[in-house]
């Protein structure tokens, strides 16, 4: 399937700015260039409700939160709660690159989304974003009186590198080693840091992200290669995925992570985990944070949104 003319505008701009490949800098380098790409590529974030900055306890220290409470809902409302992890490989993004996919989902899905800053590598290397989200997940189910959170409604998810870390809770939470949630909203995540898929071959080159990029985001974020086969870094190496809760996954055709997603999904299926799969066969990896260009951002979260609707709505 070609890929979307919005798609290709993007890369062209990408170039036409001369925005070195992420994985010719050094993460600080990496960081700064992304950030300086938000302003370009992402829509003006839409008003909430309200937006609250917070902390909580951590392993290594507090753990900075973003609370967003979508328009249009009750102030003194229990409302579901979506605990969402950006992306960016581990190595890069914060509360702020993800700002506008926050509270668009907040709006859409009319619920509370509460953003997390996890420890970025390679100066904190894994597991420490496991355990700083795990820390959010424990401290959003404490308070959740307090924060207005239904508890009984409380998904996670994220983009990428954050949608591995949402997969990864929620194992967790039916292992029990975390609070259990009700639902998990994967987009294109990472799930497998083997690389070593089919896709890891065809999108080599061209792209906002390629496998090299991949492999240097792998590279910061684990010490010793071995951790690509602990199922918290590999959610797709858990020895099952049974009991996990149910799922929306979604796949970008012109990714190096889709096979993994697809395999993702098609496991979840085979062990009785009830999926939804929705696969956008012309976008590439990153799209849903280009939005000012490349419409089918807002089509995607939508999509995400309405599933978690559909799910809460099952579970009220």
């Amino acid at each position: 399937m070609p890929l979307d003319p919005e798609a290709k505008r993007v890369i062209a701009l990408i170039q036409e700015i001369g925005r070195p490949p992420l994985h010719t800098l050094s993460p600080e380098e990496a960081r700064q260039a992304y950030t300086g790409s938000r302003t370009v590529l992402q829509p003006e974030p839409p008003e909430v409700a309200e937006v609250e900055d917070l902390t909580c306890p951590g392993p290594a220290g507090p753990v900075r939160l973003r609370r967003y409470r979508g328009a249009g809902t009750e102030a003194g409302a229990a409302l579901p709660c979506l605990l969402f992890m950006h992306g960016g490989g581990w190595v890069i993004g914060d509360l702020e690159s993800h700002d506008q996919v926050c509270r668009t989902l907040a709006n859409y899905a009319r619920c509370c989304v509460v953003a997390v800053d996890y420890r970025l590598a390679p100066e904190h290397r894994f597991p420490a974003a496991v355990e700083d989200s795990a820390a959010a997940l424990r401290f959003v189910a404490d308070e959740a009186a307090r924060l207005r959170i239904d508890p009984k409604r409380i998904a996670v998810g994220g983009d990428s590198a954050g949608g591995n870390i949402a997969a990864a809770l929620a194992l967790m939470g039916r292992d029990g080693t975390v609070p259990a949630v009700g639902f998990q909203l994967l987009l294109y995540p990472a799930v497998d840091l083997g690389g070593t898929r089919a896709a890891h071959q065809r999108f080599t080159d061209g792209y906002p992200l390629v496998t090299v990029t991949m492999r240097w985001f792998i590279d910061h974020y684990l010490a010793d290669k071995k951790q690509m086969r602990d199922w918290r870094a590999s959610p797709l190496r858990a020895p099952t995925l049974e009991g996990a809760p149910p799922a929306y996954v979604m796949t970008a055709g012109h990714d190096p992570l889709v096979d993994e997603g697809v395999a993702y999904a098609k496991r979840l299926e085979e062990e009785d985990v009830r999926v939804t799969h929705v696969h956008m066969t012309d976008q590439m990896h990153g799209f849903l944070t280009m939005g000012r260009f490349i419409s089918a951002s807002d089509l995607a979260l939508r999509q995400a949104a309405a599933a978690l609707v559909h799910h809460w709505a099952r579970e009220a």
